[in-house]
């Protein structure tokens, strides 16, 4: 049986504040719970009797499905919903990443004012995909431990560093010449231009693209071409857009 207390705190944790409040995010379902498990010690875990948790030693709170519905963000609940402790999200002066990055040994994603939550866990998920270890976020970025995000993600939230930071300012830290790429209207055809196997790239906000500031760094920019000739649509979302492109990427 799950207590009133619980249920109000898991129910608060759909909010930043509340998330940063209590140092808590939620997860549901077995996978991404499953995957979460593998990297982080759940603070708590509430599942009906049908589940069974994937490592030894978990203290489950067994609940009834009415219960879990009561808890869960989700239209259908899945077994499981778990409670972690917020990940660090400090980038040490000397992080090795941005290392690799100066060196031209690792690619980074960066995101400038990416807001939509689905989004932000779709390109989690293709960062995983594309074997990009760490995404940078603006401070004006979607929350990555917003539930809707960590359920997008599908557990690879588990497998990504997720940093928030200044963006400008980190840039400025960068050697010159690391290549730091981003998608912008008046770019050059990704398909004809040079990709380098380390850098950074930069997606930008849903509606206005990358932000004047974070423009003005970037030293390699990028378009993807409409191959429709006529009337076209006017721009493609920030998640499609991430997928051509890391996959080009690494497809050099």
């Amino acid at each position: 049986m799950i207590s009133k207390n619980q249920i109000k705190l898991i129910r608060q944790l759909e909010q930043k504040k509340f998330r940063r409040r209590e140092g808590l995010f939620v997860a549901e379902g077995p996978k991404v719970v499953g995957d979460l498990m593998k990297r982080w010690q759940p603070h708590s875990v509430f599942a009906t009797d049908d589940y069974a948790a994937p490592q030894p030693g978990v203290e489950v709170q067994r609940i009834t499905a009415d219960e879990l519905h009561r808890i869960s963000f989700l239209q259908h609940p899945q077994q499981v919903v778990a409670l972690f402790p917020l990940p660090a999200a400090q980038l040490p002066p000397q992080d090795a990443t941005l290392q690799g990055v100066a060196d031209g040994t690792s690619l980074v994603l960066a995101l400038d004012g990416v807001q939509d939550p689905g989004n932000l866990g779709t390109i989690i998920r293709l960062a995983d995909w594309f074997g990009i270890g760490t995404i940078l976020c603006s401070d004006d970025t979607a929350d990555a431990w917003n539930p809707k995000v960590v359920q997008a993600t599908m557990g690879s939230i588990a497998r990504v560093d997720i940093v928030y930071c200044q963006l400008p300012a980190l840039l400025d830290r960068l050697p010159a010449g690391v290549p730091v790429y981003g998608t912008l209207l008046d770019g050059d055809n990704i398909y004809a231009q040079p990709l380098t196997a380390g850098g950074i790239i930069i997606m930008g906000n849903e509606g206005n693209g990358l932000s004047a500031e974070v423009r003005r760094r970037v030293n390699r920019r990028l378009l993807i071409p409409s191959f429709n000739t006529g009337d076209t649509a006017e721009s493609l979302n920030v998640a499609i857009a991430t997928a051509i492109i890391c996959s080009e990427f690494r497809r050099r």
